[in-house]
């Protein structure tokens, strides 16, 4: 059923992390690894019930034993930490897309945007955009995790719906990057920051960001707050992820807002995926019903001031998952195919493009020995970067963004926010202009988001 109408709100501010963290408790079957020596009290969940023993469950998962049982105790003293920026993972948990990639894929289902922004209903706008970031939370099913972005590095994205997407790695301490997004019906900004916490195996991630998006035909401005997220079975089991908790949406042009649930996991997979809530007017008062599943569909019904369905509605379908590939290796969607593609990239592709690194393209093709060198390679040479830039006593600037004096509140914690300075559109039209077409190849071109080109990587 949907959220209570009064149901509390999870603060203020906005959000804008691609994974977010555990808001209320899971009632899942969980049993300890038993009969795994050193593994005593780890959680292994199993999402679908707790018929099968833990520590067969636990055996499951990409990991090799030893690997796995490595791992492990190298992860143990990190327990209760905040791991976002302590520890660098194997390539073997990884996907061949970046963060800043990821922040890309909430332009799939674009097309909610532009019904919202011709829509005179000033809370079916809200439906259409509401719906609109919960279409990401498809791409959580992907339990892979993206590479983290060299400081410096940046993501372009054209050819899809008109729109023109930016992003860069602002800061690397901790992890922060920043995008902006636009076409003729809306503009988007994130800036994307994460605080993680380690439980064993599972990691909770809190989504420190703000999200806001621009309707240009009505000119209002929404702000959201995500839930939060918890991936399980991180080492031993199948790994999954949850992201029960409350969804914030709210027109600070108007006071309207949506609340939406997202409903924990619970016994034999009971409630996965669902998510309900409503649309409110500034009164709070409930206007529309808003139910589905975030991984599959999204319905809406009109409702009376109880949030029961008007006499004579009828629920409505407003978005439906796109039909993915089968026994895709890494889980892409045909749209998450194409961020990874040179056809959505423009002319002149900037040579600090995620597309261009060498570790997430050896990965890509499957030469997973060449990712993890050159994954280490790269790490270096950013260290590197970093002690060139201490001893020069330069202050590393983003190109395309700016740090704002605006901190703005989340429910875990402040944001340092960083605002687009409209230097891209400066840079695409300039070249966009020009008659000549230079083609980048990702076996070829060489990915260049250094600072200083001659920073000495130690032996």
């Amino acid at each position: 059923m949907a959220s209570n109408k009064d149901g509390n709100q999870s603060g203020s501010g906005g959000g804008g992390g691609f994974f977010s963290f555990l808001g209320s408790s899971l009632t899942n079957i969980a049993k300890s690894v038993n009969g795994m020596l050193g593994h005593e009290g780890l959680e292994v969940v199993n999402p679908e019930g707790g018929n099968e023993d833990a520590g067969a469950e636990a055996q499951r998962g990409r990991w090799k034993q030893e690997d796995r049982d490595n791992y492990w105790k190298m992860m143990q003293k990190y327990i209760g930490a905040d791991i976002t920026s302590l520890v660098t993972l194997p390539v073997i948990i990884c996907e061949p897309m970046t963060n800043l990639q990821k922040m890309a894929e909430l332009m799939e289902y674009s097309y909610l945007l532009e019904l919202a922004d011709e829509c005179e209903d000033p809370h079916m706008r809200l439906v259409y955009a509401a719906t609109w970031f919960i279409s990401l939370y498809h791409a959580l099913q992907r339990t892979w995790k993206p590479f983290n972005p060299i400081l410096g590095e940046t993501y372009e994205f054209v050819n899809h719906a008109g729109i023109t997407f930016i992003a860069e790695q602002v800061c690397h301490h901790p992890p922060i990057g920043a995008a902006h997004a636009e076409n003729e019906h809306f503009k988007y900004d994130i800036t994307s920051k994460v605080k993680s916490k380690f439980l064993g195996n599972s990691v909770e991630v809190y989504p420190l960001g703000r999200s806001r998006l621009t309707l240009k035909k009505s000119g209002v401005v929404l702000d959201l707050v995500p839930p939060p997220t918890k991936v399980h079975n991180l080492i031993f089991g199948r790994t999954w992820i949850d992201s029960p908790g409350e969804m914030i949406l709210t027109n600070l042009t108007t006071g309207d807002k949506v609340l939406l649930y997202f409903q924990p996991c619970g016994w034999f997979g009971a409630g996965r995926y669902e998510v309900d809530g409503y649309v409110y007017n500034s009164e709070e008062e409930p206007k529309i019903l808003m139910t589905g599943k975030w991984n599959e569909s999204i319905s809406y019904q009109p409702c009376d001031l109880e949030g029961e369905p008007l006499p004579g509605s009828t629920m409505k379908e407003v978005w439906k998952a796109a039909e993915a590939p089968k026994n895709d290796k890494f889980q892409y969607t045909y749209f998450a195919h194409k961020i990874n593609s040179f056809d959505t990239a423009p002319k002149k592709l900037l040579a600090s493009d995620s597309r261009l690194r060498p570790d997430r393209y050896a990965l890509e093709i499957g030469d997973v020995s060449k990712a993890s060198s050159e994954k280490s390679r790269l790490e270096e040479r950013q260290r590197a970067d970093r002690r060139t830039r201490e001893a020069k006593g330069d202050e590393f600037k983003p190109k395309w963004f700016n740090l704002s004096n605006e901190m703005c509140p989340t429910p875990w914690g402040e944001l340092e926010v960083y605002e687009y300075n409209g230097k891209y559109h400066e840079h695409r039209a300039a070249i966009d202009s020009s008659d000549h077409v230079e083609e980048a190849d990702a076996k070829t071109a060489e990915f260049n988001p250094w600072q200083y080109e001659d920073s000495v990587v130690s032996a």
